[in-house]
Formats: C-alpha cells, structure tokens, sequence
C-alpha cells in the first residue's frame, strides 16, 4: 500500500504535489485525525446498514442461515478440531492481542519506528472502543444452540474476536511486512489465516452468530485501511518535509564548495 500510495502522490502535477506538501505540513495532525474519526464513523454506518439490513430485512432467512451454518459446524466437532479452534480463540482475547500490540510496540519503540508504534495503540485502542460501543447499541443476544465450552460475556454483535483481531493483526501483519519486504507476501498470508481462523473459532464454539462475524471483519477491515493510510500521509509528510530540506540545502552546498 505504500508504494501505492507514493505512486499515487508521484502521478500528481508538480503544482498538485506542491499543494499537497503545503497542506500537509500545515495541517497534518488536523488531516490525521480527519481520516481516523472518519475511520471509525464509517466502520460504524458500515455496521448499521448491515446489521438493518440482517435484521429487518432479511431477519428470518438470516437467522435460518445463521442457525444451519452452526450445527453444520457442531457435527465437524473432534477432540482435536476442539483443540485447535481453542488456540485461535485464545490468540483473539483480549488479553493476548494487548500482549502482543505491547510486544511489537516495544520492538518499534527500540527500532525508533514511533510513526508506527504510535499507529498500533491508535489501531487496538479504536477498534476495541468502536466494538464495545456497537455491541451497547445493537444488543444482539449470543447463539444458545448448545452448551458452551467457552466463557463469553457481552453481546454478540459484531464480534470482538473477528474485529479487533482482523485491526490488531491486521496492523502488525503490515509493519512486519513493510519491514521485511522479503516475507511480505509470506506475513500476510499467514496474517489472514490467523485473522480468518480465530473467526471460524468463535462460530465452531458456537458463542457468535455467522452474520457477527461477517460484520466484525468488514468493520475491523475500514477501519484498519483508515488506520493504515494515515500512516502512510504522515510517512509521505516525513518523506517531503526530508525532500525539502535536502533541496534547501543543495545551494549554501554549492556556494561551499565553489569558496
């Protein structure tokens, strides 16, 4: 996405590019903030028109399809299947995506990477706040279709584990792979398999409907692209301000070198 974004910038008329370097040295915390709250605010319309749509629209046939997907998925029930989707859930709690955002936070604090640091408490921080503010206002109630062997607590909709993971991961699967671009494709791979198998875990166990998982994906998704471009304009900021500063320089260079 970065070499993206930077070829995007690099398409733009010199005037455009120089506007859009003035802009941004001026107002880049306004513009980043812009993107981040417009981040969250159209993960959450995202939700609504999904949640309207599974609830009134197509209430009965989504909660048949809900329901068949479900025991479709209690009849693939093994010991060993039990322990593995034990595993994704675990890796999608709480406590353990704060781990791990600690952990990458700290290894980016000591790579001096403060953009990005920064990025994945703004990420975890956001996500978290936006699904405990969706899960009060839809008050879905959890599937009961048999007896839990997972504890959960809180409504259902949209999913925690499936939004927060699909931001948490999602972020750090970006950083690593921006950071060891020979792995990229490698990290991202298995960033989605993760993402994808913690989903499939909270449907295995029963304890979400398919839908909420479907809608934790799809807002985790906008608001992680919302997370990852303003990264990417305050590195492009970083970058011209650099720029800048060399060209600044090239003449008291050259009169140096001419004395």
């Amino acid at each position: 996405m970065r070499q993206l974004f930077q070829q995007m910038i690099s398409a733009m008329p010199p005037w455009m590019r120089s506007l859009f370097a003035r802009a941004t040295k001026k107002q880049l915390l306004p513009l980043l903030l812009t993107i981040r709250v417009g981040g969250l605010v159209l993960a959450g319309l995202a939700l609504w028109g999904f949640a309207e749509i599974a609830d009134q629209v197509l209430e009965q046939e989504s909660h048949l399809m809900d329901t068949a997907i479900l025991l479709l998925l209690k009849s693939w029930h093994t010991p060993f299947l039990d322990r593995v989707m034990l595993s994704f859930t675990f890796i999608g709690e709480p406590s353990s995506l704060l781990f791990i955002s600690v952990l990458i936070g700290i290894w980016l604090l000591i790579e001096r990477r403060y953009k990005e640091a920064t990025t994945i408490v703004i990420a975890a921080a956001g996500g978290g706040a936006l699904n405990y503010w969706l899960k009060e206002l839809f008050a879905r109630s959890r599937p009961e279709l048999w007896e839990r062997v997972v504890d959960v607590q809180h409504y259902s909709f949209p999913s925690g584990h499936a939004m927060v993971s699909m931001v948490v991961y999602g972020i750090i699967g970006y950083l690593l792979s921006t950071h060891f671009l020979r792995w990229s494709g490698l990290l991202i791979s298995v960033t989605l398999l993760l993402v994808l198998g913690i989903g499939i875990s909270r449907l295995y166990f029963g304890v979400h409907w398919p839908t909420d998982v479907i809608a934790g994906f799809a807002a985790g998704l906008v608001w992680l692209i919302a997370c990852i471009f303003s990264l990417e304009i305050w590195h492009e900021f970083r970058d011209e301000q650099s720029r800048l500063q060399d060209k600044s320089l090239l003449p008291s260079s050259s009169a140096e070198t001419l004395t």
